[in-house]
């Protein structure tokens, strides 16, 4: 892993692993995720991550319209690194999923390493009430829905992305998914250096112990050597102590109410940009310090912002 005094925060500013009645702050319009994207950036957020939901009920959505709705603004506000997501929902086919990176070529887009059991359903423990009809039965039917992430679906990205420069925040949520990047590395479709984002504690992929953490960085380590960056993402109470096991490793962090909507016990976050500053904080007492935009582009080797298609 190429080592650096300068630490990437990712924000992850809304997503489709939560809905709207679990937390009156996650960002749902195009005015609010904006907002959200631009406040993470002032707080030290070098790259923002992006999903689009519907402003009626908040369902996830990868309608290129609803990304006009946020991408020109927070471009024309701050420098921020935009990284759209391939991702979208559990519930959507990959064509579905690539439109709005394919029409948008934006400078980073994420893309996860393979298909898998992504289990939200426990989340029914805890919350009882919803606002919209969608939002019980997108939770208690992950008990039977595959995350589809096929070798032919990861190609299919790939393949249609390769012409416009766009590079991948490449999404590892066990450590086979590892060996699949390799795979494509290996096939010369993925090139270096490669922004490695190892996800820990969603059922259904890694847990959060530190030593599925160690042992994630050790495997990418021997499979990637110095030719990658690596941040993690801890999910839900996760994310701060693995942010913090990261820095100590050497590696980046990602944090944002996609990912998490706490703040401490019991405690939503506010805000992403809340998450953002907790997590300069712990960078800054390590006396690291925390990268611009422009030097994660320079770490990242990105096509810069004047060369997306919005």
């Amino acid at each position: 892993m190429a080592k650096s005094n300068k630490v990437i925060i990712t924000c992850a500013v809304t997503g489709a692993i939560h809905t709207p009645s679990m937390s009156p702050y996650l960002p749902i319009t195009g005015q609010q995720i904006a907002d959200a994207a631009v406040g993470a950036a002032e707080e030290g957020a070098a790259i923002v991550h992006l999903h689009a939901r519907k402003p009626e009920d908040g369902s996830p959505s990868q309608d290129p319209e609803l990304f006009k709705a946020f991408l020109p603004q927070i471009k024309a506000r701050c420098d921020v690194v935009i990284n759209i997501t391939t991702g979208g929902a559990p519930t959507m086919l990959v064509d579905e999923r690539l439109v709005p990176v394919a029409t948008f070529q934006p400078e980073v887009a994420s893309l996860n390493m393979g298909s898998m059991n992504l289990g939200l359903y426990p989340m029914l423990s805890r919350f009882k009430e919803f606002q919209h009809a969608w939002e019980q039965p997108y939770l208690a039917n992950s008990d039977d829905r595959v995350f589809k992430n096929t070798f032919k679906d990861i190609a299919h990205i790939l393949q249609t992305c390769a012409g416009n420069g766009t590079r991948f925040e490449i999404e590892c949520y066990d450590i086979g998914h590892l060996y699949t990047a390799a795979h494509f590395i290996d096939r010369g479709l993925i090139k270096p250096p490669f922004l490695i984002q190892s996800v820990f504690g969603l059922l259904g992929g890694i847990g959060p112990h530190p030593e599925d953490v160690a042992h994630m960085h050790r495997t990418a380590d021997r499979l990637f050597g110095t030719d990658y960056i690596w941040s993690v993402l801890g999910a839900g109470r996760n994310q701060l102590p693995i942010a913090a096991q990261s820095l100590a490793m050497g590696g980046n962090v990602r944090v944002g109410l996609e990912d998490s909507l706490w703040d401490g016990p019991g405690q939503l976050a506010p805000s992403n940009a809340a998450q953002v500053q907790r997590a300069r904080t712990l960078i800054e007492s390590l006396s690291l310090q925390v990268a611009t935009p422009d030097e994660a582009r320079q770490m990242l080797q990105l096509k810069g912002r004047e060369n997306v298609a919005f």
